[in-house]
């Protein structure tokens, strides 16, 4: 049986489609399940809110009770979680396709680390408060992203040297941040914290605003560059031979990845290890379906949002959606580390 040119194109235009589908299927059910949990946790609190009530309030009513507890409480806690959620995804798995290392997190490699001193520095020794301190966080986080590729530059940014520089980079700011807290007096710690552990706690809708400015900028660069991204998990040599402009598109998605996690830390603090863990856990359920960036930004959504809501009413004491969500991001940093070693493979 001869196959001819026309079949072969043929078959690779099937799969294509079939690939396609499936990822459009997987994006549907991710979208489902965020649906499903920003309902809950309007509904579901420390008590059960009808869902007519929950429409009315959505629909501008004043409905007494349910108006505070809806629209000032869970609202804008719901929205602020799926907005950060969506930029750490994102921002994250921007970093691993990058650099092909599950390792290349922004929060691994220093970036979320200083904004969060920046912020501490400025509540504690300059006693800033309000948009100053958001703005002062963020210009930190691009700083140390530059600084950290700038150090890790040499015939091009190897993203094993960038993550070794970067963790390197990160243990140097921690330290500041613990000088820093030793100093600072009772009244500003508690403000200081925040920015450590990461918390939608007293969540505002004024807040998701630059959240929601940063992705539609630096989201929506990202995902104009989402092809050439995907060439580069091939290889630089492959990505440039299929025409992509390896230099560009580096800054490029450095500058958009870096801008989201900064804008999402100075709102909510370093929600711990929702960057890390987005992009393994949407690889292992897309697979080889098609590109990884919106299912990624819809996992940390759904990390963060379900994150908070199990901190806050699924345990015996309340926790920031940062200490769950690092207790699930440790284990797997320590499993990631071991199988990279057995393998025999370079950090």
């Amino acid at each position: 049986m001869t196959i001819t040119q026309t079949d072969v194109l043929e078959r690779v235009v099937t799969q294509r489609h079939k690939r396609r589908q499936g990822w459009r299927s997987i994006a549907l059910i991710f979208m489902l399940i965020l649906l499903v949990g920003f309902t809950l946790t309007l509904l579901l609190g420390q008590s059960f809110t009808p869902p007519l009530d929950v429409l009315r309030v959505l629909l501008g009513e004043p409905v007494p009770g349910a108006s505070f507890t809806v629209g000032h409480l869970r609202l804008p806690r719901a929205v602020l979680s799926i907005l950060v959620g969506v930029s750490f995804g994102l921002g994250g798995v921007a970093f691993q396709i990058m650099l092909r290392n599950p390792l290349a997190s922004p929060d691994i490699i220093g970036v979320s680390s200083g904004a969060s001193a920046a912020a501490v520095f400025a509540i504690v020794v300059l006693q800033w408060d309000g948009t100053v301190v958001t703005v002062f966080s963020v210009l930190a986080g691009l700083g140390v992203a530059l600084l950290v590729y700038a150090l890790s530059f040499k015939n091009g940014a190897a993203g094993s040297r960038l993550i070794l520089i970067g963790i390197g980079v990160a243990a140097m700011i921690e330290s500041f941040i613990g000088y820093v807290l030793l100093r600072a007096p009772a009244w500003d710690l508690q403000e200081a914290m925040r920015w450590l552990t990461g918390s939608v706690n007293a969540a505002q809708l004024s807040q998701a605003w630059p959240v929601l400015v940063s992705l539609l900028v630096f989201g929506g660069l990202l995902l104009s560059r989402r092809r050439d991204l995907d060439a580069l998990r091939m290889g630089d040599d492959t990505a440039a031979a299929l025409g992509v402009k390896v230099g560009v598109t580096r800054v490029m998605v450095i500058v958009s990845a870096v801008g989201m996690i900064a804008v999402a830390t100075a709102v909510t603090g370093p929600i711990a290890f929702v960057a890390f863990l987005s992009g393994p856990i949407a690889a292992r359920i897309v697979g080889s379906k098609g590109s990884l960036l919106i299912p990624s930004a819809l996992v940390g959504a759904c990390l963060v949002l379900m994150g908070d809501y199990v901190g806050q009413f699924l345990l015996p004491s309340r926790y920031p959606v940062g200490v769950i969500t690092g207790a699930l991001g440790a284990p797997y940093l320590i499993y990631l580390i071991i199988r990279v070693n057995r393998a025999g493979g370079s950090l």
